[in-house]
């Protein structure tokens, strides 16, 4: 999926995104500092159990997820700024995951007795960028490159692949945590369901605010929206021992993110946002 997407990527559209970094900063400033600080919000106005609200905060201090890389370029945004945020924040998660679930995880009085001190393998973590980005991104620019007339025919029929492998991701991700599913209550779903709205509104709105472009406001709205619910899982138990609301937060974060992600993305890719990125 990801060899796909990198044949819609140019050494010119990385150039672009850090000689104008007004939209990755924005993109970075939504995903590292507001989302966050506007969960803790949310948390202080569901009242939900203490590990439900931690579950929350974990999330949101989690980096995008690499499939918002995909939904953004089936929406037709700007999908090197897309990666560029994906490997930021994924390398800086390193620091910000821990400090900001410390920051707002001690903010909420009742999950404070729960926090556990979170430390991320930066080893883990580059290598997991390496194999996932580093590798196919690569190969996929080097292909659009050398063979260019290999490339187009692969490129035309890269974002019907995109949507049917996102739909078989969906499928994976729903039947694995099948089990948690089954003993999910309203009160952790309707937490998801609000929470994932807040991140995606969270994105758009700082991009549409700052009058972004088009393409920019798509890749932020949708990189903000779909966090990494793989790496909370992981983190839910090595350090929590997979405390009850925490990984069935994460375990329904991660489908219902892909879901509402591609729903989004196909509406967009049908009826893109006005010039100026304002709806």
């Amino acid at each position: 999926m990801m060899l796909g997407l990198s044949l819609e990527l140019t050494a010119e559209g990385f150039k672009q995104v850090f000689r104008s970094p007004r939209a990755l900063l924005v993109g970075l400033g939504a995903q590292i500092i507001l989302l966050p600080a506007f969960t803790y919000l949310l948390t202080l106005l569901l009242k939900p159990a203490p590990s439900v609200a931690l579950g929350m905060i974990l999330i949101s201090t989690c980096p995008g997820a690499a499939i918002s890389n995909l939904l953004t370029c089936l929406a037709g945004g700007n999908v090197a700024l897309s990666v560029t945020l994906t490997v930021i924040s994924t390398a800086a998660c390193i620091l910000t995951t821990p400090l900001n679930l410390a920051l707002w995880g001690g903010l909420y009085p009742e999950a404070f007795a729960l926090l556990r001190k979170v430390r991320l393998d930066p080893m883990a973590i580059y290598m997991n960028l390496f194999v996932m980005m580093g590798v196919p991104v690569f190969l996929g620019m080097t292909l659009s490159r050398v063979f260019q007339p290999l490339a187009s025919a692969f490129r035309r029929a890269s974002r019907v692949c995109i949507l049917f492998f996102s739909l078989i991701l969906l499928a994976m991700a729903l039947s694995m945590n099948w089990e948690v599913f089954s003993r999910l209550d309203g009160p952790v779903v309707l937490a998801v369901l609000l929470h994932n709205t807040l991140a995606l509104m969270l994105g758009f709105l700082s991009a549409m605010a700052l009058k972004l472009a088009v393409g920019d406001t798509k890749a932020i709205g949708i990189g903000v929206g779909v966090q990494n619910s793989a790496l909370s899982l992981i983190l839910a138990f090595n350090f929590f021992d997979g405390l009850g609301g925490m990984a069935a937060v994460a375990a329904w974060w991660g489908p219902w993110s892909i879901l509402s992600g591609l729903v989004i993305a196909l509406l967009l890719s049908r009826r893109p946002l006005p010039a100026g990125g304002t709806l």
